[in-house]
């Protein structure tokens, strides 16, 4: 990958937990908090979190949630639900653009 290529890489872990949460607005223990229920935060050489922007976008989704009421754990739960609904969405659309069946018609 070319460094041109990172910028446009939704899943290229650019940035440090300080601005992550400084971005999102959030404390970095809000951002570790997280971590194993919706995502897992790749690491410097140094052993430093590093986020990608996918990963700021679920997050965000999870302030926004939790800003409302809804425990953090609950508020991973449905992010995660709705990132799956999304994906499946994608790739039904993808099935009809194609012509092809969808998994399990016959």
């Amino acid at each position: 990958m070319t460094s041109a290529d990172k910028f446009d890489d939704d899943d290229y872990p650019a940035y440090t937990m300080g601005r992550a949460a400084e971005m999102l607005g959030v404390t970095p223990a809000f951002l570790r908090s997280l971590e194993g229920d919706l995502f897992v935060a790749s690491r410097s050489d140094g052993g430093h979190r590093r986020y990608s922007r996918y990963q700021l976008r679920l997050a965000a989704r999870v302030r926004e949630i939790t800003g409302q009421g809804t425990p953090v754990e609950a508020a991973c739960r449905i992010v995660i639900l709705e990132d799956q609904l999304s994906e499946a969405l994608e790739l039904n659309r993808r099935y009809q653009d194609e012509g092809r069946p969808l998994p399990g018609d016959r």
